[in-house]
């Protein structure tokens, strides 16, 4: 790989304004695919899941997917967007080893959706608006594998196999207009708008928009302009960008790249570009071909589509509580400041906690498990939240123990733990590792009697109305029972046993 000169961000940002454009592909959770019957479950069998359609055989044609449509008006309806009284698909021509059409069935200039924004919360609580220029149709291509070669790309590669299962899978792309006004921030608003896409594709449950399984990918384009100019520069298209930091990275990646070559004389070239996850670099791919090339024109095999006024109106009525105002209510729910929340919002915390709740948990102690010590452990395991080996009904149940007496805070650890190491459910682990806590009175008694006796100096001043002094005898018990006391409990009975009144 040929290693990219870069400028310092502080001094890209002090000589370029950046504006960008995010154009984010949704693969819909149809059964079907966009333009035929076949599964579009996935894990099957190379090319099992194919049809003469799909595949582009002469004599097929294509019969639009219904669902497919309502998802995207649902899309559309949620992005603010207008919604077309008539719109129709197009052929996008082009030659590539996965596209067995030699066109993808897509929308050009009548796209379903247009006109439209989403606003997104940045981590200090700023609102930034990202208008959107349209949500259109299309379908997905199928799959190469190279095999061969360092990089996994097709150069290098000695051949290369091509997996037709994904192709015609339904895809919605949603463009933005260009993103102006974000300066220095800009890597951070194109990750904070493409998190709150993300849930509010998942909150309308068209689509699990998981990027790490390609169900959802972002397409980076940047360009810089002169401090204080109004020309666009050439962009670049840093391709299937598939996670929120690597979206964050490959914008950050770009400023200092296109800054370094114009501050040096160069010429940015119109091109798509690879991201490279392992340092967040990205290598030049192909020069971009611009609209004409792809030769357009209307697809002659389906009939266009005119969603009816009633229809898209009892759509937009039945949409779900989007993201932000969910996020509105349940800070008011758990009575959390706007920093709190946002810092959950961070942590990708908001529905671990919601489920938490739902299985019986608090919402302080819900908040407190997911946001400390699961927060903790799935920062050392460089997982997110949601990949950690437990659930949320094991971590309800953890509270419940609490709740009862049966672990304090430091058995509770033990025992998410436990969970987390495959050792069982919350109550296998509080039995295998024997964690209950200690509160028979005859064992805490001898226990306390232990620790008075040797520490008579620290129970004289106890006796003395050092009354503050007690929790060095609390701790002694604690050592000695292993943590598994009752804290309160030890404290009431060493002061019972020396005469004292705590008050």
């Amino acid at each position: 790989m040929t290693v990219t000169e870069l400028l310092s961000y502080d001094a890209a940002l002090a000589a370029f304004d950046p504006v960008m454009g995010l154009e984010v592909h949704v693969e819909l959770g149809t059964k079907t695919k966009m333009f035929c019957g076949c599964s579009t479950e996935l894990g099957a069998e190379p090319n099992s899941q194919t049809c003469p359609t799909c595949l582009g055989l002469p004599g097929s044609l294509p019969v639009v997917n219904a669902i497919g449509i309502e998802s995207a008006i649902k899309i559309g309806l949620a992005l603010n967007c207008e919604i077309a009284e008539w719109c129709r698909f197009a052929r996008k021509n082009y030659f590539y080893p996965d596209m067995p059409k030699n066109f993808q069935t897509s929308q050009y200039d009548e796209p379903i959706a247009f006109n439209g924004y989403l606003d997104v919360q940045l981590e200090d609580g700023e609102i930034f608006r990202v208008e959107i220029e349209r949500a259109h149709m299309e379908e997905d291509t199928g799959k190469s594998t190279h095999i061969g070669g360092a990089t996994g790309r097709i150069h290098g590669a000695s051949h290369s196999l091509l997996d037709y299962n994904r192709a015609g899978i339904p895809l919605i792309e949603i463009v933005t207009k260009p993103i102006e006004g974000a300066g220095e921030r800009a890597p951070e608003v194109a990750k904070a708008y493409v998190a709150e896409l993300r849930e509010l594709i998942r909150a309308l449950g068209v689509s699990e928009a998981r990027m790490d399984k390609g169900q959802m990918r972002c397409d980076v384009n940047l360009s810089l302009r002169p401090n204080g100019t109004k020309t666009f520069g050439t962009r670049s298209e840093t391709k299937n960008v598939n996670s929120l930091r690597s979206v964050e990275r490959a914008a950050r990646f770009e400023i200092q790249r296109h800054a370094a070559v114009l501050t040096s004389g160069g010429t940015i070239v119109q091109e798509t570009r690879h991201f490279h996850e392992d340092d967040g670099s990205t290598t030049a791919g192909r020069i971009k071909d611009n609209a004409e090339d792809y030769r357009y024109f209307p697809e002659p095999d389906l009939v266009p589509v005119a969603p009816a006024r009633a229809w898209v109106e009892e759509l937009r009525g039945g949409l779900p509580e989007l993201p932000r105002v969910r996020r509105n209510r349940l800070r008011e729910e758990w009575g959390v400041s706007e920093l709190d929340m946002q810092s959950i919002l961070n942590a990708g915390a908001v529905d671990s906690i919601v489920a938490t709740i739902e299985a019986g948990a608090d919402a302080t102690s819900a908040r407190k498990w997911w946001m400390g010590e699961l927060a903790r452990n799935a920062n050392e395991q460089g997982v997110s939240l949601e990949e950690l080996a437990i659930t949320p009904s094991d971590v309800a149940r953890v509270s419940a123990l609490v709740a009862a007496g049966d672990l304090n805070d430091k058995l509770a650890r033990q025992v998410i733990e436990g969970v987390l190491a495959g050792e069982g459910t919350p109550d296998e682990v509080v039995e295998k590792r024997g964690l209950k806590v200690v509160s028979d009175d005859g064992a805490l008694g001898t226990a306390v009697d232990e620790a008075i006796a040797g520490n008579a100096g620290i129970a004289d001043k106890i006796r003395g109305g050092k009354v503050a002094a007690v929790g060095a005898l609390v701790g002694a018990v604690m050592k000695a029972t292993r943590g598994q006391a009752d804290a309160a409990k030890v404290k009431d009975l060493i002061l019972e046993k020396l005469g004292v009144s705590e008050g």
